[in-house]
């Protein structure tokens, strides 16, 4: 039984999520494949095949991928896919998600999105209800297309692999889409969904100054990374790529402060699989409680500050 895993990257660095779903892929057992699309990708996939567990690389290396823009992606996928494979993943991020589904349709085959843990090789559980509901799947496909939660499995060793690269030769433009341009945001601190502390502000910061003024140098003392929930981006305190919850990223970090924020159900989603969880919130009746190892009601404008000049 062989698995393709789709690798995740911007055409230099392989995405730490690919392991991720690479130890998904183990869990169903069976040689592993990891698909690179891109153009002028060979250092991703030099870094592919040292992943524990992969035994071989795909290559296709062109310029219609270069963007990976979802139509030629997969289309790609779903050629690869027909030459033997039994399963295709890929990370449950806004790449992966954007790919599959075009994947999964074009191959005329249902797919599962966002699997947290695996039964067996057709057999899978997902969640439902924003979370408070786990459903068990089962499918009967000929190719089992499936998104991977990235938190729900630790991921691979990076290093300790040594497969074999081959190029795929073939490659398509689909036509009905085009790159125009992308702005990159470049930060200091950790990406949001890969590390290890992060801290969240909600509509209880007041506003995108305050938001700043209180959270950044929490953050800068802790070297953490930055979220919000849907509220504040929606008020427009901070970017959309801050936003955890289930129409957001999700996050599972050693530890999860979420200052001035109420707990929404749709931003729990995104973050209550966090190890350790501490709220600072003036309503003590806030939902965050409910999932909260450690919570302290008071004023965050107050009590922030004086945690970060106890740290």
């Amino acid at each position: 039984m062989s698995i393709l895993v789709i690798a995740e990257h911007d055409n230099k660095t392989l995405n730490g999520a690919t392991l991720n779903v690479v130890a998904a892929a183990q869990k169903i057992g069976g040689d592993i494949a990891v698909l690179v699309a891109g153009a002028g990708a060979q250092a991703v996939a030099d870094a592919a095949a040292k992943i524990a567990g992969v035994s071989k690389v795909l290559l296709a290396d062109n310029a219609v991928y270069e963007h990976q823009l979802a139509e030629n992606v997969a289309q790609l996928v779903a050629d690869v896919a027909k030459s033997g494979y039994k399963h295709v993943l890929a990370a449950s991020t806004t790449s992966g998600k954007n790919i599959l589904p075009r994947a999964a349709a074009l191959l005329d085959v249902s797919m599962i999105s966002d699997i947290i843990a695996v039964e067996s090789e057709n057999t899978f559980k997902r969640p439902i209800y924003a979370g408070n509901a786990i459903a068990t799947v089962q499918s009967e496909e000929s190719i089992i297309v499936a998104t991977v939660r990235g938190t729900a499995f630790d991921a691979v060793a990076s290093e300790g692999g040594s497969a074999a690269i081959e190029a795929v030769g073939e490659a398509a433009n689909a036509g009905v889409s085009t790159f125009v341009n992308e702005e990159i945001v470049k930060l200091d601190r950790p990406e949001l969904t890969a590390a290890r502390i992060v801290v969240s502000g909600g509509r209880g910061v007041g506003s995108g100054e305050n938001y700043h003024k209180v959270l950044d140098p929490l953050a800068d003392k802790l070297g953490a990374a930055q979220g919000a929930s849907r509220a504040a981006v929606d008020a427009g305190f901070v970017p959309n790529d801050y936003q955890v919850g289930q129409t957001g990223k999700i996050v599972a970090p050693d530890l999860y402060l979420a200052v001035g924020l109420s707990g929404a159900i749709q931003h729990l989603a995104g973050m209550k699989d966090s190890k350790v969880i501490v709220a600072i919130n003036k309503d003590e009746e806030a939902p965050i409680n409910s999932v909260a190892d450690y919570w302290l009601v008071g004023d965050l404008n107050t009590v922030v500050p004086e945690l970060v000049s106890k740290l």
